[in-house]
């Protein structure tokens, strides 16, 4: 599942690759993954793109004048290529850019001068591949509300990175909270980005149980999770800007500390990682250090 560290990189290589580019043809081939008309899909050609950006666990393609967010959930993934390669299987829709005159600025400082961006005067095809179609894309021309699931009135807290999180605004909203952790940090009505893999990650770090409940925990234990959220994260996204590129569906996870490990030794104590599967997820934690 894409989450925060995932998305951030793919918005900002998107950004830097297609900012300025003119939409030249859009092609769906999963039906049920597109939220909108066939003549709202249309409308797009020609429109340029303004920016790519991250909400939560969105990405928002804004053109000239309509938007575009797309859900990717379990199983979305995003492909940069050229025009003309072999579309790969599980493809629900396709964008093809043409070349750019005017590139507009907000490229992200990591990406200046990479090794995969495509050349200005080259066309881009980017292809959102999503085979089980459980993740959505919307199209939102300018002028309709079209409801997007999870972005609704309190359906979306603060971003996880916001600058506007502080540690107090912290404090303040997980005091409402008395569910277990794991569940309060994928909760995306509390905070937007993280999922399951990375809520296990932020645990970890901040030595708390995944299971313990908000209710037990202690204002330094509030503060620690606060912490380790911010830097594992941060963390993360600077690991996957030298791990991706230039294959961005590629979802890499072998950085991890305990999720998907069970069975290994935690680097920091020594003893097993415990992995189960609740809810249908699974769930890694260190029994010898995570109270």
């Amino acid at each position: 599942m894409p989450e925060l560290p995932d998305l951030a990189v793919v918005a900002d290589a998107l950004h830097a690759s297609l900012a300025g580019r003119p939409l030249e043809s859009a092609l769906t081939l999963m039906p049920l993954a597109v939220r909108g008309t066939p003549a709202e899909l249309d409308a797009l050609v020609g429109q340029r793109v303004i920016s790519i950006t991250r909400v939560g666990k969105f990405l928002d393609l804004s053109f000239d004048r309509d938007l575009v967010s797309v859900n990717p959930m379990l199983s979305g993934r995003f492909q940069l290529a050229g025009r003309g390669e072999r579309r790969p299987s599980g493809t629900a829709l396709e964008l093809v850019f043409g070349p750019r005159r005017i590139v507009t600025p907000g490229a992200a400082p990591w990406t200046a001068s990479a090794g995969w961006l495509p050349p200005n005067d080259a066309p881009v095809t980017v292809r959102y591949r999503d085979p089980t179609q459980m993740g959505k894309v919307y199209l939102r021309p300018a002028g309709l509300e079209r409801p997007v699931a999870g972005r609704g009135p309190g359906e979306m807290g603060p971003d996880a990175l916001a600058d506007a999180l502080t540690i107090d605004a912290w404090r303040d909203r997980i005091r409402r909270h008395p569910g277990e952790l794991k569940n309060l940090l994928r909760n995306q009505e509390f905070v937007a980005g993280i999922g399951n893999a990375y809520a296990d990650e932020i645990l970890f770090e901040a030595r708390l149980a995944p299971f313990r409940r908000r209710s037990t925990l202690a204002s330094e234990e509030v503060d620690a999770l606060y912490g380790a959220m911010r830097s594992v994260l941060a963390d993360a996204i600077a690991i996957l800007r030298d791990r991706v590129p230039p294959t961005f569906e590629k979802q890499v996870r072998d950085h991890l500390e305990v999720h998907n490990r069970g069975g290994e030794p935690c680097r920091r104590c020594g003893a097993r990682i415990t992995s189960i599967r609740a809810g249908g997820f699974p769930t890694g934690w260190c029994r010898g250090c995570q109270r």
